[in-house]
C-alpha cells in the first residue's frame, strides 16, 4: 500500500488501525515525542509556518506535497515501501531463504542493537542543532534546517515503530530511552560520539548535513539491505527523504565557498585576515572545518576490524552498500581485504578477512562518494578563475576508533610526532580562533529574498519557488 492515511491519529501506511495493541502503544509513546519535540526541537519555532514538504505516499514518482505547516503540528508518521511477497535473502548464510517478516530469536538482540544505535542518531542530530534558527542566514537557509529536523523526527518514529511492533516489552523501553538519551549529556549521552559533538554554527551545519547525513545514507543502503523485510522496507523510504539532507550541506558549503571566491576576486587577495576583515569565511578555514567533519565522521563506520560486522552480513542483518550489484559470492568466506596498520611508525596496509572488514568496506564508499562531492566545490572554485583547491584528509587523520585511534599522522597522510603534531593542529583543524570567528557572523536575516553577507543565494528556490518566497511566515 503506497497511499498514507492521515485521518489516524498516527498518519501510517502500515493499516496500524488493524493492530489494536500496536496503535495503542505508539499512541502512549506519541504525547512524550511531542513534548521532546518541544524541549529539545528547534528552538524558538512554535509558532512559525513553515513550507515543508510531506509524505502523502511511498510512490517515487509523487511521494511528497508541500505547503505551510506549523512546526508542532508537522504530522510525523510510520512509512514503508511496498513489500515484494517473494522477496529473497541474497546475502550471508541465508541466502536464497525467504526474507524474514518477524524477528528470528536467535538475531533479536543484535537487530534490536542495530535499530535502536540507527534510532538514537535521528532525535540526537535534532537537539544538535536546535539553537541554529536564532542565526539563520535566510528564510530560505532557515525553511532547509526546519525540512531537516521534522524528517530526522520521521526518522525516529520509522524505527520506533520497528521496536514496538518487532520487540515486545524490551523493544518499548529501548524506544522510551530514545527520548531520554541527550545529545552532550554528561550523564546520558547519545551512543555514538560525533553525536555529542556541538553544532553551532551554520559552516558545521553545512558540513555536517554534508559528511554525517552522508555516513546515514551508507548505513541505510547497508541496512535496507537486511534479510529482516521490515527494517529493509523502511530504511529505504528514510533514504528518500535523506537525500535532502545531503543537498542542504552540499549546496550550502558550495554557497559558502562560492561568496568567498566573488570577495576574494573583488579584493584581489587571498589573505585569510582581508577577507574576514570583509565579513566572509576564508578557504583555510573551510578546509580546517572539513578536515573535523570528515574525520568524525568517518569514525562512526567503527573499528576497521570487527566481529560484530562479520556476524550482523553473515547472519543477513546488514549487507554492503548496493550488494545486488556486486559481483562477487554474497558470502565472502576466505576473501580478503586491506586495512591500515601502523609498523615502524608507517602506516602500511594488510590483508585480513573480508568478513571482518566490513565496516572499512563501507568507509572507504563512503569516502569515494565524499571525494565526488569535495570535486565538485573544487569546480566552483575553478570557475572562479583561482588556484585553490579543498581535498579531503588521509583516512589515518585524526582518528579516534579502531587500530588508527590516537596515532597522529598528517592530513597528508604522514605519521607524525607528538610535538609536531602540536605544532601544526592548529593549521589542520578549527580553532577557538576559528570558531569565535565564524560565530561572529551569525547574524539572523529573516527578510525575504536577503542572505547574510558570508553565504551567497541558491541557484534556484524549494518546489520551484523563487528565491525570495515566504518559505516562513513568522507568527
Amino acid at each position: 500500500m503506497s497511499a498514507i492515511n492521515y485521518s489516524e491519529k498516527i498518519p501510517n501506511n502500515v493499516n496500524l488501525s488493524e493492530d489494536r495493541t500496536l496503535q495503542r502503544a505508539l499512541e502512549h509513546w506519541q504525547p512524550n515525542y511531542l513534548q521532546w519535540w518541544q524541549d529539545m526541537g528547534p528552538e524558538g519555532s512554535q509558532n512559525f509556518d513553515v513550507y515543508l514538504r510531506t509524505a502523502v505516499s511511498v510512490d517515487p514518482q509523487g511521494w511528497a506535497q508541500f505547503g505551510h505547516v506549523k512546526m508542532p503540528d508537522y504530522r510525523w508518521g510510520i512509512f514503508l515501501n511496498p513489500g515484494d511477497a517473494d522477496r529473497k535473502i541474497h546475502f550471508g548464510d541465508h541466502m536464497g531463504e525467504a526474507a524474514w517478516q518477524d524477528v528470528p530469536g536467535e538475531h533479536r538482540a543484535n537487530l534490536r542493537r542495530i535499530i535502536v544505535t540507527q534510532g538514537d542518531t535521528e532525535p540526537a542530530s535534532v537537539e544538535q542543532q536546535r539553537h541554529l534558527g536564532l542565526t539563520a542566514p535566510s528564510q530560505y537557509d532557515l525553511r532547509n534546517l526546519f525540512q531537516v529536523n521534522v524528517e530526522e523526527g520521521r526518522h525516529l518514529w520509522a524505527m520506533v515503530y520497528l521496536l514496538h511492533k518487532y520487540f515486545g516489552r524490551d523493544g518499548r523501553e529501548e524506544a522510551e530511552a530514545l527520548l531520554e538519551r541527550n545529545s552532550g549529556d554528561a550523564d546520558n549521552p547519545r551512543i555514538l560520539e560525533a553525536f555529542n559533538e556541538k553544532t553551532p554554527d551554520w559552516l558545521s551545519f553545512f558540513m555536517f548535513t554534508y559528511f554525517t547525513d552522508r555516513d546515514g545514507k551508507f548505513q541505510l543502503c547497508a541496512l535496507a539491505e537486511s534479510a529482516f523485510d521490515p527494517l529493509a522496507r523502511t530504511t529505504k523510504f528514510m533514504l528518500t527523504e535523506e537525500a535532502h539532507h545531503m543537498f542542504v550541506g552540499e549546496s550550502g558549503v558550495g554557497r559558502v565557498i562560492t561568496r568567498t571566491c566573488q570577495v576574494m576576486n573583488e579584493l584581489k587577495t587571498d589573505d585569510p585576515a582581508k577577507l574576514r576583515a570583509a565579513g566572509v569565511i576564508d578557504l583555510p578555514t573551510i578546509q580546517r572545518y572539513l578536515n573535523f567533519h570528515y574525520s568524525v565522521t568517518i569514525d562512526l563506520f567503527g573499528a576497521d576490524q570487527s566481529s560484530n560486522a562479520a556476524i550482523f552480513y553473515s547472519s543477513g542483518l546488514k549487507g554492503r552498500y548496493e550488494e545486488g550489484k556486486r559481483s562477487d559470492d554474497h558470502k565472502l568466506k576466505g576473501q580478503t581485504y586491506k586495512v591500515l596498520d601502523v609498523q615502524g611508525g608507517q602506516l602500511v596496509e594488510k590483508e585480513v578477512p573480508m568478513l571482518n572488514a566490513l565496516n572499512e568496506v563501507l568507509r572507504d564508499d563512503y569516502i569515494k562518494d565524499s571525494m565526488a562531492g569535495v570535486e565538485r566545490w573544487n569546480k566552483l572554485i575553478e570557475k572562479a578563475g583561482l588556484p585553490h583547491r579543498l581535498k579531503v584528509p588521509h583516512k589515518a587523520f585524526h582518528r579516534n576508533i579502531g587500530t588508527l585511534a590516537g596515532v597522529k599522522v598528517s592530513p597528508e597522510g604522514r605519521v607524525v610526532s607528538e610535538s609536531e603534531w602540536n605544532a601544526k593542529v592548529d593549521e589542520w583543524l578549527p580553532t577557538a580562533e576559528d570558531r569565535a570567528f565564524v560565530a561572529s557572523l551569525m547574524g539572523r536575516v529573516v527578510e525575504p529574498g536577503k542572505f547574510a553577507n558570508w553565504i551567497a543565494p541558491p541557484v534556484m528556490g524549494i518546489n520551484r519557488q523563487p528565491v525570495d518566497f515566504e518559505y516562513v511566515r513568522f507568527g
